[in-house]
């Protein structure tokens, strides 16, 4: 994984908003802090920092890589895509490369569409997906319900054609629920809603929550997901070592594990130090468990995204 440096704590925001919610964020999110990108700092920074940390830990070298993903809805321009700089500045000289978009279910997304060009065409043995997530960009800092919870970081991850049956993609399921798409979003600067003087004026091209999700929503479908992909790869969800999860909040984290039967910690959470970083965060948290030594080989585990559209995905490796 890769983050900023600047560190933005809690305390900065009662100032700028003129009021506790330091309290309010530990006690409800556990968020203590995150990460924003500085002026002159670029995502695609982030992404190449990320992508060569993944190759030194795989042992790869980048002309390796046939295949470059970047999952994100902050890209670095609305075109050409994010993984044309990266594929380029990270001297990925032999890798086809594109963006996707499904939000903060991007790493998923990202690993399980790459998964698929592996299994389908030989050419394919090497790819890199990325999370990466710039939203500080996109915030309105007068905005308590935005502006508190989002940051910025970036992830990747190598997956690798093998031969061992004992190891690997295991199963996924993916849906999508298109009646909130209207519930959070940028909605200015596509092509629906070009941006203007005026929408830039009254931050209309920044991040907006214009609906209410129902609480019950992720728990819900995140516990029927990881139940699916479970049956799909013909192993009991009691198995499961680690589910990494989008880590908007830890509540609703903990619900799911709790509707599982799994220990709490089964699912690591990153978002006291790093805020929520939406595409990057399932990638991060793994990087960090991996770090630990907390997945071991044969450990089954699942990673579960959920974003904004809504985009849900779920898969199951074992490691």
């Amino acid at each position: 994984m890769a983050v900023p440096d600047n560190v933005v704590p809690n305390s900065w925001f009662n100032g700028r908003l003129g009021e506790d919610v330091d309290t309010w964020l530990q006690e409800n999110l556990t968020i203590r802090e995150r990460r924003w990108m500085k002026e002159g700092e670029k995502m695609s920074d982030l992404c190449i920092e990320a992508v060569r940390k993944a190759l030194d830990m795989a042992e790869v070298r980048p002309e390796e890589i046939d295949l470059l993903i970047i999952s994100t809805d902050t890209p670095e321009y609305i075109s050409p895509s994010t993984a044309s700089v990266v594929c380029h500045k990270a001297g990925l000289s032999k890798a086809a490369s594109f963006d996707l978009n499904s939000a903060c279910a991007g790493f998923v997304t990202a690993s399980e569409t790459a998964v698929n060009f592996i299994k389908a065409d030989p050419r394919y043995t090497k790819a890199v997906v990325v999370g990466a997530y710039g939203m500080s960009r996109y915030l309105n800092l007068d905005d308590k319900k935005t502006v508190t919870l989002f940051a910025d970081g970036a992830s990747a991850a190598v997956l690798e054609a093998t031969g061992d049956s004992g190891r690997g993609h295991l199963a996924s399921d993916m849906r999508t629920k298109g009646e909130y798409y209207d519930y959070m979003g940028i909605y200015e600067g596509g092509s629906a809603h070009p941006v203007s003087s005026e929408s830039v004026k009254e931050q209309k091209h920044k991040l907006v929550f214009t609906k209410k999700f129902p609480k019950e929503l992720n728990p819900v479908m995140w516990t029927d997901m990881i139940r699916s992909v479970a049956a799909r790869g013909g192993f009991e969800v009691r198995e499961i070592k680690k589910a990494f999860m989008t880590q908007i909040n830890i509540n609703q984290i903990w619900e799911t594990m709790d509707n599982l039967g799994l220990p709490r910690d089964t699912a690591p959470a990153i978002m006291s130090t790093y805020g929520y970083t939406g595409s990057a965060a399932i990638g991060m948290a793994m990087d960090e468990t991996i770090r630990k030594g907390a997945l071991k080989p044969g450990d089954i585990f699942v990673m579960m995204g959920s974003g904004g559209g809504l985009s849900f995905a779920c898969n199951a490796f074992r490691y």
